[in-house]
C-alpha cells in the first residue's frame, strides 16, 4: 500500500510536527495519511504499511493508548458510531481496564457503575 506524502486540505502543519485539524467532519472513514501515522505510532511491532491493512486494530490501539491529539483526530474523523463498533468487536487484550471504562462512558455505552466485562478468552 502506498501513501501520499501530501497533506490533505483538512490538515495543516504546525511547529510541533503534529497535524492540527482545521475542518471537523465525521465521515466514518479514516484518512490514509492519519491511518498510516497512527499505525506507525501505536502498532509499533509491525511496519506502518502492514499495520494499516487492518484499520480496526489501529483504531483500537489508538483508543487504548492514544494521546489526546490522536484520539481527538480519530474521534472527529470517524464519529462515535464507528468507535462504538470497534469497542463492541474488541478482541481479547486490545483494551486495558481504564480505556475500556473511559470509552464505554464516553460513547454512552454504559451507565455509571455498570460496565460490561473486558473480552475474555473462553476455553472449551
Amino acid at each position: 500500500m502506498v501513501f501520499s506524502t501530501s497533506v490533505p486540505a483538512a490538515f495543516k502543519y504546525n511547529g510541533n510536527r503534529r497535524f492540527a485539524r482545521t475542518i471537523v467532519m465525521a465521515t466514518g472513514q479514516l484518512d490514509p495519511l492519519l491511518l498510516h501515522r497512527l499505525a506507525a505510532k501505536y502498532v509499533w511491532w509491525k511496519g506502518a504499511d502492514e499495520a494499516a491493512v487492518m484499520p480496526e486494530r489501529v483504531i483500537a490501539q489508538t483508543m487504548n493508548m492514544g494521546d489526546y491529539d490522536d484520539v481527538l483526530a480519530l474521534s472527529e474523523q470517524l464519529g462515535d458510531d464507528r468507535l462504538r463498533r470497534v469497542l463492541q468487536h474488541a478482541e481479547i487484550g486490545q483494551f486495558n481496564e481504564r480505556s475500556w471504562a473511559y470509552w464505554h462512558y464516553r460513547l454512552g455505552m454504559a451507565k455509571p457503575g455498570v460496565l460490561p466485562p473486558l473480552p475474555k478468552r473462553r476455553l472449551g
